[in-house]
């Protein structure tokens, strides 16, 4: 039961030891903000799997370490463990779909360790939380541009018309560095003989 009495809201509980526990707490706690809701904080479950990525990424199937920031900052730097790689095996993630898996390592070769692991780094900001969320979104970023299909092949018809567009284009840009050239060579000064 609530109370509010001049900014501080009485708090009455029924105990069964004691008919009357009373104790205060302030208009902005969150029994008063939000009187309906649980204050229990739990993790949400996963979305169902499917075919696609659905951008839930589980922790506890990367590897997250945290280092020191490189570049200015003063003296917090020094102290504060605040870069963030990411990091994990392509063959131990269960949350990219196979084909996708494929393309990565494909595309990002030149970033998988020898040991096989891929690495992720931010060091965006002065906050481990938020370096890790911009690593995160690094890589979802990754894998639904790995998702998307490849572009399928132009028919002959616009092949061709591509094709003279660009060779118009290169005419233009060949005329107009003609143009520029004789512009220069007329304001040099002609030699006297």
């Amino acid at each position: 039961m609530l109370k509010s009495v001049r900014g501080l809201v009485t708090l009455t509980r029924n105990i069964n030891k004691f008919p009357a526990v009373r104790c205060f707490c302030s208009d902005l706690s969150l029994k008063t903000l939000y009187p309906n809701s649980s204050l229990k904080i739990t993790t949400p479950t996963p979305p169902p799997k499917g075919e696609k990525f659905n951008g839930f990424i589980p922790m506890n199937e990367l590897e997250v370490t945290y280092s020191r920031s490189s570049g200015p900052g003063g003296q917090n730097i020094n102290v504060v463990n605040t870069k963030c790689d990411l990091r994990f095996k392509f063959e131990n993630v269960t949350f990219i779909p196979e084909e996708t898996k494929k393309r990565l390592m494909e595309q990002y070769k030149n970033r998988i360790t020898k040991e096989g692991y891929f690495v992720l780094k931010s060091e965006l900001t002065r906050y481990q939380a938020l370096n890790l969320a911009d690593c995160l979104e690094k890589l979802r970023t990754l894998i639904r541009s790995a998702e998307v299909p490849e572009k399928k092949e132009l028919s002959p018809e616009k092949k061709e018309s591509l094709q003279k567009r660009q060779e118009r284009a290169n005419r233009e840009r060949l005329l107009v560095k003609r143009h520029r050239s004789q512009v220069k060579a007329d304001r040099q000064a002609t030699g006297f003989e």
